[in-house]
């Protein structure tokens, strides 16, 4: 029977995945290494039970000790499940920008978490390292794995990974991408692969603000990759070349994953992606590129996957807004197909007629124009609508016989098909009931408040 006597004989041995739909326009095949099915969720579950098996081996870590580390959250979920199964205290120190579900995660395995400020130096007796530090100093028989200076972290990718890509490809991987935090992934993995073939690349992808591909650190939201300072895990000189990615696209990549592959991933996977994507432009048929994806993206439900979140930082637009009027146009001649694309009345028309239009056609508002299909701006005079004209018809039965151009309203404010809907917006919140829509000089539709609230309502970010 092929039956694990514990959770953590699962670690490793995951799937690689070509990715067919946003790999379709390279030259080259794309695969990633599925890291997020993993127990713990990532591919620091391997160098968790790596670090705590070598903790043990040199008697760092004894029964009922305790395991102080910093971490973006992933390596603490791995150190988490194995401490779980052993026996071990856990204490993790964690930066305040990362989500809370994975601090909630952490907690879930009985972990405790300190949370520690972003926007402070790493020497900062306030950052999460140091906070880190001082516990492990101050509480009896606690150690710290210190995955940033553990030998055990890039042994255990060199042992693992590698060989995983490397027999998975059948030794045709010719690019290895992946993004660096510690640096143990990429420096493992791919000194393994380069031992085997030493013209393979590889593809180091970091973010706007990390010191990696960058001269000086500064902030920047996506989690557990780049660094603001130079761990002993990372050897630089492995890495052939940096794609540096910013947030933005780091999150709208992982998005399209989700999309298009149905590979729910965290930022870090589309940082990694999408350095994939720009590198796989560059290669010939015969390459072979493999992305390590490192995590998923259920502990980023709150962030990069709430579109609230996505459009508070500017990395999405609100939903419709960056459409054009010629689009809202079309939508509601999609849900309205009845109604013409204009519909007007003539000047000369009597009121009472210019009633019936506008119940037979279900609308409040109409352009009044020298004929019922005006054909250029000039035509149109003026407009009617429901409620002036009930207070005029009300305050004088007699105006049901008169001709609309003694009773109209001054013309409908006039937008351009191709304005966007914060146009149209504007001249609604001025008073507007309704706008024209214009192609240059030809009137070509009328819409409402109620035709933009619908068309609003169907909208996604991306």
């Amino acid at each position: 029977m092929d039956i694990h006597d514990s959770v953590l004989d699962a670690v490793g041995r995951t799937p690689l995945l070509r990715l067919g739909k946003m790999g379709r326009a390279l030259p080259c095949g794309l695969v990633a290494k599925l890291e997020m099915l993993n127990p713990g969720g990532s591919i620091k579950d391997r160098i968790a039970v790596a670090m705590i098996e070598a903790g043990e081996k040199a008697g760092h870590l004894r029964p009922g000790g305790t395991i102080v580390e910093p971490t973006s959250g992933n390596t603490g979920a791995g150190l988490a499940i194995a401490a779980a199964t052993r026996g071990y205290r856990c204490i993790f120190t964690m930066p305040d920008k990362m989500s809370r579900e994975k601090i909630a995660l952490l907690r879930a395995y009985g972990a405790e978490v300190v949370v520690a400020p972003t926007a402070v130096a790493p020497e900062s007796p306030e950052s999460y390292y140091r906070v880190a530090d001082r516990l492990a100093e101050e509480i009896p028989g606690a150690w710290q794995p210190n995955q940033y200076f553990n030998k055990a972290n890039p042994d255990a990718h060199y042992a693992t990974t590698g060989p995983e890509i490397w027999d998975g490809t059948e030794g045709r991987v010719t690019h290895l991408v992946a993004g660096v935090g510690t640096g143990g992934t990429i420096t493992g993995a791919g000194r393994y692969l380069k031992e085997r073939n030493p013209d393979l690349v590889v593809i180091g992808a970091d973010p706007e603000g990390s010191i990696y591909s960058g001269s000086e650190a500064r902030p920047y939201l996506v989690e557990g990759v780049g660094e603001d300072f130079w761990p002993g895990t990372f050897d630089p000189s492995v890495v052939d070349r940096w794609v540096t990615v910013s947030d933005r696209d780091s999150f709208v990549t992982a998005r399209r994953a989700a999309r298009e592959e149905g590979l729910l991933v965290g930022g870090s996977c589309g940082t990694a992606l999408w350095a994939a994507l720009s590198a796989g432009r560059e290669l010939a048929k015969d390459d072979l590129m493999v992305v390590i994806l490192p995590d998923g993206g259920r502990s980023y439900l709150s962030k990069i996957f709430n579109d609230s979140w996505m459009v508070e930082y500017g990395f999405t637009d609100r939903p419709g807004t960056s459409a054009r009027i010629g689009e809202v146009v079309a939508a509601k001649h999609r849900i309205e197909s009845r109604i013409p694309d204009l519909v007007a009345v003539p000047s000369h028309e009597r009121v009472g007629a210019a009633i019936d239009t506008l119940q037979s056609y279900g609308i409040s508002q109409i352009p009044v124009a020298k004929s019922a299909t005006p054909t250029d701006l000039a035509e149109i005079l003026g407009s009617i609508n429901e409620r002036s004209l009930l207070d005029r018809v009300f305050r004088d039965r007699d105006a049901i016989s008169r001709e609309v151009v003694e009773v109209m309203d001054p013309p409908l404010p006039v937008v351009q098909t191709s304005a966007g809907v914060e146009e149209m917006f504007a001249d609604l919140s001025r008073g507007a009931e309704a706008i024209v829509v214009c192609d240059g000089s030809h009137p070509t539709g009328v819409l409402t408040r109620a035709d933009l609230l619908e068309f609003l309502a169907h909208q996604t970010s991306i």
